[in-house]
């Protein structure tokens, strides 16, 4: 059973003085083996460049670094050992007994062909075929990655919320502004009053509004979107229930998040930034928020994705004119 632990968290009340929220967190489970690469791509990019070094060596050679102790790892990358235990404690793993059974089981996938090896960049003369051989490998591995490393527990959770919310608010902007549209409109299909905001001043304006029973999404890849982060903030601070879609579970949104919901992505490069490969792994946790609330509301969802269907028919071309 999951370790539960209780914290505090600053930011309580209405602005009034009043004592914190008290949250109740259940610590995720340790990865499995088939999430460790994501999460190392994942959480590259926050940490200190030994920690880096270490993350890269295992990522990259699992099988070699499963024979090694603690010392041995610490040696190979020119680190320390404390340095070796505090990554795989960032990486999820208790301790690095933990994580060298991951990357034993990683290894173990690798050899099977279950595991493929992660495509080279697209280059600007890339036939064209090629391109579309490379984005389509990128897609189903960035999708692979989120759903490995998505913690069910918390999903569960938002989903509660989502279900008995009286309104929902989601924030985002540029790539990540057109997935909370989607959710928005998905929620709006089966009678939930849901709105996507992607003004920052109109975002706080309404999360100024909401109370205990709404709930407030925050969607940003970097976990650092200001324009995300504050309205955030206020939702949480006015008792509203908060949820985090971020590629960063470190970023500074996580402080105002009651449930937090890991995307992955895809290698960045020059033709294919974040903004593109880190939607498609958003857009599968909303596809999973919205089919898990749909489940939990049926007897009221299915009629009215059936009227909104109905509706939507009678503005289609006429069948003599297509």
């Amino acid at each position: 059973m999951n370790e539960v632990k209780e914290s505090f968290r600053e930011g309580g009340g209405d602005g009034d003085g009043a004592a914190p929220r008290r949250r109740t967190e259940t610590a995720a489970a340790a990865p499995a083996p088939a999430a460790l690469t994501a999460k190392v791509r994942t959480l590259a990019p926050s940490m200190t460049r030994s920690m880096q070094r270490v993350a890269e060596a295992v990522a990259a050679d699992p099988a070699g670094c499963a024979a090694l102790t603690v010392t041995g790892l610490a040696e190979l990358t020119g680190t320390s050992e404390a340095t070796v235990v505090r990554t795989a404690r960032l990486l999820g793993y208790p301790g690095y007994r933990d994580l060298r059974l991951a990357l034993a089981g990683l290894a173990a996938q690798q050899q099977s062909g279950r595991s493929p090896a992660v495509t080279a960049d697209i280059a600007v003369d890339d036939p064209i075929a090629e391109v579309v051989a490379k984005l389509a490998h990128d897609e189903q591995q960035t999708l692979a990655d989120t759903a490995a490393a998505l913690d069910t527990v918390q999903l569960g959770a938002a989903v509660t919320a989502l279900t008995a919310a009286r309104r929902t608010d989601i924030y985002g902007i540029g790539a990540s502004g057109l997935v909370a549209q989607d959710l928005a409109q998905k929620l709006l299909r089966i009678g939930l009053v849901a709105h996507a905001h992607h003004d920052p001043h109109l975002a706080v304006t309404g999360a100024v509004q909401l109370r205990a029973g709404d709930v407030a999404i925050a969607i940003t890849h970097s976990g650092s979107t200001s324009d995300v982060i504050e309205p955030l903030r206020v939702a949480f601070d006015h008792g509203a229930t908060t949820i985090a879609i971020t590629g960063r579970p470190d970023g500074p949104v996580t402080q105002y998040a009651d449930h937090v919901l890991t995307t992955s992505t895809a290698r960045e490069s020059e033709l294919r930034p974040a903004a593109m490969s880190s939607r498609t792994s958003q857009l599968l946790v909303i596809d999973c928020l919205f089919t898990g609330v749909t489940q939990r509301t049926y007897e009221t969802a299915a009629p009215a994705l059936a009227a909104s269907y109905e509706a939507l028919v009678h503005r289609r071309v006429p069948r003599g004119l297509r």
